[in-house]
């Protein structure tokens, strides 16, 4: 294998497919880059085998051939390099390494067989449709803080893509919870998506997909099955596992007889959390909300080291009432908020709160409230 691309173009496809590659790993082989040279154009592969990323970029193949080497070390040299270079990579007599040129330097990284590199099998798909990047960028974005870090409840470690018909009109929608909160988001169905399957998507494939819809003018392809789902976007293509579960009735606890209204700047609410949960020994202590007259009373305890308080005006004319909520998720939540007003759907101190985006009907969130 000899091949020669620019710097820039090498390090683009390298960031996406290398942050795949768990750091620590026991079987070798999954530490590794696979990169195929063929026409004219270099294919780089990589899988911690439940995700696997394959982007090709243009360059100049004057020999093909196939090898894996490290990618966090390919990716590491690479980034260091001067910009605006040509990067030479030829493999060495025998196969065992590769030599990555530019300039005046030159690595020799140790090579294992592309034999060895293991392939995710796809299998058959049985939905494909397409979307814009922007709309399944708004539907990860806007649920993804919610999904669970607990690894007992399995089932909730992604996001849980799914159709439904709301009205007479069939949505593309979105939906994660860890039990004290939940996010849901939702689009038009795009054309193909009709009676896709209910599928959770895990938590670290979305992150990757996160990084990836970056660019808002391009179309998404997405490839659905029981246990995978295939996201190519541009140049990269994304196969993920599904996770096999599955996904509590969330319909269930989103309210719909909350009859308190309150109406409060999104800003300034955020700004007054973020300020008064400052005395608190950890940003998961609850911030009590009085809420009375046009006016809400952010209040925060700590025995240890003081207390605060914050008064903020507020559209709310029902009964007085006083609730408690987890600063920090209180912080998330008003993070999704596009516009400039946020509506809280109360109905006591016990019972799941609701809270919309004046601007946006598209989403909702749940939030569970904490003793106070």
């Amino acid at each position: 294998m000899r091949v020669v691309l620019e710097r820039t173009n090498l390090l683009k496809s390298l960031g996406h497919v290398h942050r795949v590659v768990e750091r620590r790993n026991t079987i070798p082989i999954l530490s590794n880059v696979l990169l195929s040279a063929d026409g004219a154009s270099l294919e780089m592969k990589a899988t911690d085998l439940d995700l696997e990323v394959t982007e090709a970029t243009a360059a100049s193949v004057e020999q093909a051939g196939a090898t894996t080497v490290p990618a966090h070390l390919l990716y590491d040299i690479v980034r260091k390099l001067p910009d605006g270079g040509e990067v030479m990579l030829r493999m060495e007599e025998g196969g065992q390494s590769l030599s990555v040129i530019s300039g005046r330097s030159n690595f020799r990284l140790q090579c294992l067989p592309r034999e060895d590199f293991p392939a995710l099998t796809a299998g058959q798909f049985s939905h494909v449709f397409r979307l814009e990047s922007s709309a399944l960028r708004d539907l990860v974005e806007k649920t993804q803080f919610a999904i669970s870090t607990e690894e007992t409840r399995y089932y909730l470690n992604g996001i849980y893509f799914h159709t439904l018909e709301v009205g007479s009109a069939l949505k593309l929608r979105a939906v994660a919870t860890d039990g004290h909160r939940l996010a849901r988001a939702e689009i038009e169905a795009p054309a193909g998506s009709e009676g896709m399957p209910g599928v959770i998507i895990p938590r670290k494939t979305v992150g990757e997909l996160q990084k990836l819809v970056d660019d808002p003018d391009v179309a998404v392809t997405v490839e659905l099955s029981d246990t995978k789902i295939r996201f190519t976007i541009g140049s990269v293509v994304l196969t993920s596992k599904l996770i096999d579960g599955t996904f509590p009735d969330y319909q269930r606890v989103i309210p719909t007889s909350n009859d308190k209204e309150l109406i409060i700047d999104r800003q300034s609410f955020s700004d007054a959390v973020d300020r008064v949960s400052t005395v608190s020994s950890e940003r998961g202590r609850a911030v009590k909300l009085s809420i009375a007259n046009g006016q809400v009373t952010l209040t925060v305890n700590n025995p240890d080291s003081g207390s605060a308080t914050e008064e903020l005006p507020a559209g709310y004319d029902a009964e007085p009432i006083e609730i408690g909520f987890n600063a920090r998720y209180l912080l998330d939540v008003a993070a999704q908020l596009s516009g400039g007003e946020a509506r809280f759907l109360l109905a006591d101190a016990g019972s799941p709160t609701l809270v919309q985006d004046t601007s946006d009907e598209r989403t909702l969130y749940v939030l569970m409230p904490m003793r106070v």
